[in-house]
């Protein structure tokens, strides 16, 4: 899973990339200060994984990992070069998801690029610059769809989508918030690369004043609130100098500060949850003492291809899955596999089960 990091210069963008992923990428108070994408992996936290490390003593432990990309600041312009704005551009279409730094603090020594602190402002900039280059990308599939229509009248539906759609990104509107009324339209919207239909979590970037004690009562937030709630987004209270603190102490320390702030996770632990809330994710394991490693799949997925995200040769030659769920396996067997085997807990599934999260599995194939 790769998620883009955007905002407008001197958000605290970086800083925040910075703290999340101890990447070290370049922060300071001017424009443009990251040209080149940073890239950072990070490990998905899961206390199951850990759980089952206790247990099994593995030579390998493998979390899975999400890629967070900080992509070049963006100004008013970038849908016609503006700036870094084809930089921008071509680099936040590779990724799965958005999370879009929004500065909701008030600091006189950190210079805004539009000279003020207006989140609503600020999102519109960055709004109409994803949808002034999504209505270029629409138009030009609606006009070679158009000229096949002469041929192949099954694309009249396809044509009348892509008139609605391009007619919703001229009133302001991002693709993710058209309305969708069949399979056709769905894949229409999926197949045509728009900038403005990815899932974003709008992350609110908080002083540590109003992140500990006044959340609710910080303006900037409220409207950025009501942004997500329109446009159906998430949103995150997050503050990048806490996180920047906590990404150098130990995991010891680290449960203390936290504790002290009363929060019971950071912030990046909460922006992993909401990514995967918002991209359907879930997670399946497998345990033995060879690894123990965690597993991310859409939510809906099957037995079988599940079983591909190990190795091709899983998929296809699939027999069976031996499943148990966690908190059953913790909680009921205490953490053995050999008396969930005896209390016939472990089930035997087949090509038309749906995997659920915190599945442990054991795939039987043969090729």
């Amino acid at each position: 899973m790769k998620l883009g990091m955007v905002g407008l210069p001197n958000v605290g963008k970086s800083t925040l990339f910075n703290a999340i992923t101890n990447a070290g990428a370049q922060s300071a108070n001017y424009p443009f200060c990251t040209i080149e994408p940073n890239v950072g992996m990070v490990s998905v936290p899961d206390g199951r994984l850990e759980k089952l490390a206790e247990i099994y003593n593995p030579d390998k432990f493998t979390p899975a990992v999400i890629e967070f990309v900080d992509i070049a600041g963006l100004v008013k312009g970038a849908s016609k070069g503006e700036g870094l704005g084809n930089k921008f551009l071509s680099n936040i279409r590779e990724v799965d998801a958005i999370v879009r730094v929004v500065r909701c603090f008030e600091s006189d020594d950190i210079i805004h690029v539009e000279g003020s602190v207006d989140p609503a402002r600020d999102n519109e900039t960055i709004n109409l610059e994803l949808i002034f280059s999504d209505i270029e990308m629409a138009q030009r599939r609606l006009d070679k769809t158009a000229k096949a229509l002469k041929g192949d009248k099954s694309l009249q539906g396809e044509v009348d989508f892509l008139k609605r759609l391009i007619a919703h990104l001229e009133n302001g509107l991002p693709a993710r918030s058209v309305e969708i009324n069949d399979e056709t339209e769905q894949n229409v919207l999926d197949t045509t690369a728009l900038l403005s239909a990815k899932p974003v979590i709008y992350a609110c970037n908080m002083s540590e004043e109003d992140f500990t004690s006044g959340i609710e009562s910080n303006k900037n937030y409220n409207a950025v609130k009501e942004i997500a709630e329109r446009e159906k987004a998430e949103i995150l209270p997050i503050c990048a100098s806490l996180e920047a603190e906590i990404s150098g102490l130990s995991d010891e320390e680290k449960v203390m500060f936290l504790e002290e702030l009363g929060l019971e996770r950071s912030g990046l632990d909460r922006m992993i949850q909401k990514c995967y809330h918002l991209l359907g994710l879930i997670s399946y394991l497998t345990a033995g003492k060879p690894e123990v490693r965690a597993w991310t799949i859409k939510q809906g997925t099957k037995a079988p291809q599940a079983a591909g995200k190990i190795h091709s040769d899983f998929e296809r030659g699939f027999i069976r899955a031996e499943v148990i769920n966690f908190d059953e396996f913790i909680n009921e067997c205490g953490g053995s596999m050999t008396a969930a085997k005896e209390k016939g807990l472990v089930r035997s599934e087949g090509k038309e089960y749906v995997m659920k999260d915190g599945d442990i599995v054991l795939f039987r194939f043969n090729v």
